[in-house]
């Protein structure tokens, strides 16, 4: 929280292009600010209240532009709804402003609350070529006495049509079954009830939130919200690495979004608000698309999040990682074990070697509750750690290193060194899970400690890779300095970040990967400022698929990073497969290479090599998926890159379920690509070298046939146009 001063500035519009117009107040009510592509307004009454939704719906089936629970100031209608907030319904406007700062068009929107004293500086930023809109709510006490905030809006948004010609689309998200998305009518949800008799709406939603410090642990930030009809899409994500909720509900007849940070309910979130004092909600973004549907809408959010993200040459390049540890050597490295690792990562085209996990493990009681020190183990690299690290150099790679900075055992000398203040508490006891200590970044002595590691290891030994893991769920967080638990994981978290930011502005060409036990902490908070996204620890090459091909919904593809770890023991079709999951992402090259015949560790080159002449063309792509959204036991899968001059596809065979009878029909798919069709399209197989059936392009009717006589079978095939 901080003291500033009010906004200042007087109300209009400023020059230049804009998607913006303002209307001058007629009647009852009138248009204030509207966004023609969004299909978006901010409607304000002739009695100063402010309301945002689609043109043309009622008023009433709208919703305030921000609502606010604040303790002693509940709700007029009680439920499992945020909306109908006594605040929210009081807030009247005072002004707004629009300008330009960054290339984004800003509107500013100021509110006040007559009987709590609250004001609210709601603000909606927009850019001519997007179809996004962002925003964040800036909360201020203008009172005398504090107020104690139990819930804030970042977006409202309502009139979205009936609830009936709607349908939704929702990703589960688990330890090793990461983005799982699933579609219903929206009715299913929202029960059809009989107003007519008490008058009122229900008192439930649809609703998704995030449970602790994981973010994506049962639930990705984001979803989907499509017309039947017309294909018309609405898509959100929350961009916040701690609380966050969405809801979805019905208001007159039709439906309404609400995009949120933590709150008291669910996330033991409550924010006390001194006179002056002000708060600023996480943000979130909402997209929205004419026709097209959720792939449209995640075209439009993967541009977005490119525009959100800190610029970084890692972003462009897309060097090829290997890391020993999937399926490999599983936390347990050694000088022994490593070098000849180096060498066949080396001469297979990796051109960043990362040791993970292990690599401080000099304790004979284990080394998962005694880290936080972060020294390399001397038994494990006689002559020192250095002596590895030179022999990635001296292969052409760049090496780089797992850590877990947030966490510290509790066996751990730094759970001694440190204070008290310097991690998370609860009634005046520290934290402990799962035998670690949770490091509070709000406090100098842990970002000095962090500090000091990271530079030690970068200066002195050279790394220039992080794989930065988070492997606990430390509930609802800290109550140290005196607030709730909920706010003390919202100021670590927003230290964490300052914290991700000054490694970077100190140390310009590491590379950062975010890690929470593979894709449990996989949101647009920590993506905007770190490069890599690890999408799974899933060990199974076979489940991996539905993964992969989901990725892009969350995650850019040149972000999205996929484990390909080839065995020596696996045929040729089965290292092939694992290889073609990450030729449409960031390939996590791990295995036993130098375990493997020549023979093998060429086709494991081929494909590292084949990636290397596609990679430049994939920070420029958009998702597709001609088969639909992946589902977690489907046999066919297909991921698609659309680009200026050439389209990438990515198609899988599985194993068809058990009992399931094979059939000629079944070793091939027809994927149809509308936007291909007539254009006289080139069809290269990208990988494998040997492919292992046949691909056929129908140009009159946009059509790829591909046929995968065995199953597990994939290929990766371009598309270009001349």
């Amino acid at each position: 929280m901080t003291r500033r001063g009010r906004l200042k500035g007087r109300p209009g519009r400023t020059q230049g292009e804009h998607a913006l117009t303002t209307v001058a107040r007629t009647g009852e009510r009138s248009v204030l600010w509207s966004h023609e592509t969004l299909g978006v307004q901010v409607l304000l009454s002739e009695g100063g209240g402010v309301r945002f939704g689609a043109p043309g719906a009622e008023w009433d089936a709208l919703v305030p532009l921000v609502e606010v629970v604040a303790t002693g100031h509940g709700r007029q209608w009680s439920g499992e709804r945020s909306v109908d907030s006594a605040i929210g319904a009081r807030m009247r406007h005072q002004g707004h402003l629009l300008d330009r700062l960054d290339g984004w068009d800003r509107l500013r929107v100021r509110l006040d609350d007559p009987v709590s004293g609250l004001s609210a500086e709601v603000e909606l930023s927009t850019r001519a070529e997007l179809p996004v809109l962002r925003s964040r709510v800036l909360l201020r006490n203008d009172s005398a006495t504090t107020l104690r905030i139990e819930s804030v809006s970042t977006l409202t948004l309502g009139g979205l049509g009936a609830p009936a010609d709607l349908d939704l689309h929702w990703a589960d998200n688990d330890w090793l079954a990461e983005l799982r998305w699933r579609q219903a009518p929206l009715r299913e949800y929202l029960v059809d009830l009989d107003r007519s008799a008490g008058g009122h709406d229900g008192r439930g939603c649809f609703e998704r939130s995030s449970r602790g410090s994981w973010s994506t642990a049962g639930s990705l930030p984001l979803g989907v919200l499509t017309e039947r009809q017309t294909g018309r899409a609405w898509a959100w994500q929350v961009e916040s690495s701690v609380g966050w909720r969405y809801e979805l509900g019905e208001r007159r007849r039709s439906a309404y979004l609400v995009l949120a940070g933590p709150d008291d309910a669910r996330h033991q979130w409550s924010c006390a608000l001194a006179p002056g004092e002000e708060f600023s909600s996480v943000p979130a973004a909402l997209a929205v698309v004419e026709s097209g549907g959720p792939e449209a809408a995640f075209g439009a959010l993967t541009e977005y999040r490119r525009l959100l993200r800190r610029p970084h040459p890692d972003l462009d390049a897309l060097p090829v990682i290997y890391n020993d540890y999937m399926n490999t050597l599983m936390g347990d490295p050694s000088s022994e074990r490593l070098l000849p690792l180096i060498e066949a990562a080396g001469r297979a085209g990796a051109e960043y070697f990362v040791i993970d996990a292990g690599w401080y493990d000099d304790d004979a009681l284990g080394w998962w509750d005694s880290v936080g020190a972060w020294e390399a183990a001397e038994r494990r690299f006689p002559g020192g750690l250095q002596l590895v690290l030179d022999a990635i150099r001296s292969h052409g790679m760049v090496p780089g290193l797992w850590l877990e900075p947030e966490v510290v055992g509790v066996r751990s000398p730094i759970a001694r060194t440190l204070p008290d203040e310097a991690f998370f508490q609860r009634g005046g006891v520290r934290v402990t899970e799962h035998g670690r200590h949770h490091l509070d970044l709000r406090h100098p002595a842990a970002r000095a400690h962090l500090d000091a590691v990271v530079d030690r290891i970068v200066g002195d030994w050279g790394v220039g890779y992080f794989k930065f893991d988070y492997n606990i769920n430390a509930g609802p967080g800290t109550d140290a300095d005196g607030q709730s638990p909920g706010a003390g994981l919202l100021g670590h978290h927003r230290a964490h970040l300052a914290w991700l930011e000054s490694l970077l502005d100190r140390h310009p060409g590491l590379v950062l990967e975010n890690c929470g036990s593979g894709g449990l902490r996989m949101d647009y908070a920590q993506l905007a400022v770190m490069q890599l996204q690890s999408t799974s620890d899933q060990e199974n090459f076979l489940c991996y698929p539905p993964i992969a091909a989901a990725a892009p919904t969350a995650v850019t593809p040149e972000q999205s990073a996929v484990w390909a770890y080839p065995q020596p023991e696996f045929s040729d079709d089965e290292n092939a497969f694992i290889l073609a999951g990450a030729m449409l992402g960031r390939i996590h090259l791990s295995g036993f290479l130098d375990r493997m015949t020549e023979r093998q560790h060429a086709l494991v080159a081929e494909g590292v090599a084949a990636y290397k002449a596609v990679r430049a063309d994939l920070p420029g792509t958009l998702p597709f998926w001609p088969l639909g959204l992946p589902g977690w036991e489907d046999d066919w899968l297909a991921l698609g890159l659309r680009g200026a001059g050439a389209s990438y596809l990515t198609v899988w065979r599985r194993p068809a379920p058990d009992g399931a009878q094979e059939s000629a029909p079944a070793r091939q798919r027809i994927l149809s690509l509308p936007h291909l069709r007539g254009q006289g399209v080139r069809v290269q197989v990208v990988h494998p070298a040997a492919a292992p059936g046949a691909v056929r392009w129908d140009d009159e009717n946009g059509e790829l046939t591909v046929e995968l006589p065995q199953a597990p079978q994939a290929v990766v095939v371009r598309l270009a146009v001349d």
